[in-house]
């Protein structure tokens, strides 16, 4: 795997590092407990090799936009099916206003669409 220094794969997009000092909140990772079960998926799916299991677009393409790496985009699935929120839509709007799913997905937001076909084509 071609990952940078802070772990992302080159090639998607990437998202804001959890410890860097913003204004507010002064770091998304104080927001998130230690012992907070969204850490665990967050392990979890870091430990699986998604190329063996199946998963499509595991490796970025060469041209083209940059797509969401399926690694968050399976962190977000899996919160989802945990906390009882199946839609897509609803997951887009988690996305933007809960503190795991934000902390979880280093400040991406998919949106509706892109979700539901990553849940079509991995599912």
């Amino acid at each position: 795997m071609n990952r940078d220094g802070g772990g992302a794969m080159v090639g998607f997009v990437a998202g804001t590092d959890r410890g860097q000092m913003t204004l507010f909140p002064a770091r998304l990772d104080d927001y998130v407990v230690e012992d907070n079960p969204v850490r665990a998926v967050d392990v979890f799916v870091d430990s699986l090799d998604l190329d063996r299991l199946g998963f499509i677009r595991v490796q970025p393409l060469d041209m083209g936009r940059p797509g969401y790496d399926p690694r968050m985009m399976l962190k977000l699935y899996i919160y989802g099916y945990l906390n009882r929120v199946p839609s897509s839509r609803r997951l887009e709007r988690e996305c933007q206003r809960n503190i795991e799913v934000i902390w979880l997905t280093e400040h991406l937001a998919p949106d509706f669409k892109t979700i539901a076909d990553f849940r079509r084509d991995n599912g």
